[in-house]
């Protein structure tokens, strides 16, 4: 291992409370901890950390995306069961009526899950 990521890493397990994504208080808080004589040593080692603290935050902010997307299609779809099912339940009923309404009444279910898959494309596309 590169002697700048292994006292990056060291130094990020002991003070990792005292880091954060900006490079100049990160430069700031090794001068603190430590004493490293070279400046060009001491600005890679406070770069490599900010790097890889930018990097862990990107990674949180595109998980939790991910989360909230799941979320929003979960209840997107379960929405779209719920309306789906009521109209299904009164066309079992009426078995005595022409079949010319239930299959009007099918095609309006239909339409309803079109549009609601318009929406979900709707949705991928603006975000």
């Amino acid at each position: 291992m590169d002697r700048i990521k292994r006292i990056s890493n060291e130094v990020l397990k002991e003070y990792s409370e005292r880091f954060g994504t900006d490079f100049l208080t990160n430069k700031q808080s090794l001068n603190e901890i430590s004493v490293v004589r070279s400046k060009g040593l001491k600005n890679k080692i406070a770069g490599y950390i900010t790097k890889m603290l930018q990097r862990q935050a990107k990674f949180e902010e595109r998980k939790q995306l991910i989360i909230d997307n799941e979320k929003k299609s979960q209840e997107h779809k379960e929405s779209i069961t719920k309306k789906s099912k009521p109209a299904a339940e009164p066309a079992a009923e009426p078995a005595a009526e022409p079949a010319a309404e239930p299959a009007a009444e099918s095609e309006h279910i239909v339409t309803n899950e079109k549009t609601a898959a318009e929406e979900i494309v709707d949705e991928s596309k603006s975000e």
